[in-house]
């Protein structure tokens, strides 16, 4: 078996991390059978050396590798490409073409973003996984073809099938064995080794001296979360060989390349922008119904102390506050529906006047999520004069969204 030093040095794999090198050895092991396999890992991990590896180990070195990309295929010509036409089969189809599978007879066929697939050729793709057959588009005839599939996605597979969307038999055909590779954030110590290995292809590439990065900006660099992984760090890389005048980078400039920076604090994966600023909102809705119902009850508290005392005078220090806060309130209408109230006729004992408790019928407050909203937003602008950045901030939402939520209130 190959030398996994010799092997990274064949194939320009750079890192020593356990989980890397666990994928690696996996991939050596599997490469002389023709055991179907599947890569995954996020997006940018390079997941396409893998089948490379695999062919390259295997006895159909010497015949087809083709890579395809799902996901770049049109959904009307993925059947075309990967298993041919016949003339005339459809619009266009002005001659007879191989497909994929045809031409790569006795070699590999890497299916990158195999979870983009339509399911009607999902179906198609297994019978060539069971019986080594297919049907080009337009014809009656059954072909047979003998290649290996390597297949790679950075969906999660077990969500795709429990939607729907990708058939369940489909999965563990491909999936006989399962590499996965780690994401760059978990391989902190080859962070810094990748970046300078790309360093150095750029300073050749544009005929310049290779940048450097100081003790405290390969610090920052390491403790960054890549989501992009190992190609976000190369354009990071490109964009500062070609930019900085200066070759020594120090953590306060590499932070001008490294997008919304926050060191160590986790992130929100497989989360849009767009639900993350639902999520602020619905918080803050939560958070005024909450205080909402802490305020009846307080006055709810108020009322039966009052009522047991029969004056306000009465109350000890701690009412006297509470009482203040509620009926301080810019809208005391979010505290209930009674009120204290001093009647007209009242009597005088110990030089104290008497309150009695009415209730009075009002106009219910709306409850609505979308005043309440309103209200917010208002207050928040008011209160930083109308800076939207400010106001965004404070509310919890991006200043996109609060740009929006003006727009459509008409604030």
């Amino acid at each position: 078996m190959e030398n996994l030093q010799s092997l990274k040095q064949r194939f320009g794999i750079i890192g020593n991390d356990l989980h890397l090198n666990r994928s690696l050895e996996k991939a050596v092991r599997v490469a002389p059978t023709d055991i179907s396999v599947l890569v995954t890992g996020e997006s940018g991990v390079g997941k396409e050396n893998i089948p490379r590896i695999i062919h390259q180990l295997s006895h159909r070195k010497h015949a087809k590798y083709i890579a395809v990309n799902c996901g770049a295929i049109p959904e009307g010509t993925i059947d075309s490409e990967l298993f041919g036409h016949e003339k005339g089969a459809f619009t266009g189809a002005t001659t007879t073409r191989k497909g994929y599978f045809e031409v790569a007879d006795g070699g590999t066929i890497f299916l990158d973003e195999v979870g983009e697939l339509p399911l009607t050729t999902q179906v198609r793709l297994l019978r060539v996984l069971e019986n080594g057959e297919f049907i080009k588009v337009g014809s009656s005839q059954v072909q047979k073809t003998n290649v290996r599939i390597v297949a790679a996605t950075n969906l999660e597979m077990q969500s795709a099938i429990e939607k729907g969307k990708f058939r369940e038999d489909l999965f563990y055909r491909l999936s006989t064995i399962e590499i996965t590779l780690p994401p760059l954030r978990e391989r902190k110590e080859d962070i810094h080794l990748l970046f300078r290995k790309f360093a150095a292809d750029f300073a050749q590439k544009y005929s310049m001296p290779t940048i450097r990065l100081d003790n405290d900006a390969i610090r920052l660099l390491s403790n960054y979360r890549f989501q992009g992984n190992i190609r976000q760090l190369r354009n990071i890389a490109e964009q500062i060989s070609v930019v900085e005048e200066n070759r020594m980078i120090t953590p306060e400039k590499l932070n001008q390349y490294l997008p919304n920076n926050r060191g160590n604090l986790p992130a929100v994966v497989g989360g849009s922008k767009a639900e993350n600023d639902f999520a602020n909102e619905r918080d803050i809705m939560y958070k005024i119904l909450f205080d909402m119902r802490n305020d009846i009850n307080d006055l709810k508290k108020l009322t039966l102390d009052i009522m047991k005392g029969g004056s306000i005078d009465n109350l000890n220090e701690e009412n006297h506050k509470l009482f203040e806060k509620i009926y301080q309130e810019q809208h005391p209408s979010e505290t209930g529906n009674v009120e204290v109230v001093q009647l007209p006729n009242t009597t005088t004992i110990d030089n104290q006047n008497t309150y009695d408790f009415v209730e009075t019928i009002e106009e219910d407050e709306s409850l609505s999520l979308q005043d309440k909203e309103i209200e917010m937003i208002k207050k928040s602008l008011e209160k930083n004069n109308n800076k939207r950045k400010l106001a965004a901030k404070e509310l919890g939402i991006s200043e996109r969204t609060l740009y929006r939520k003006i727009k459509q209130y008409d604030l």
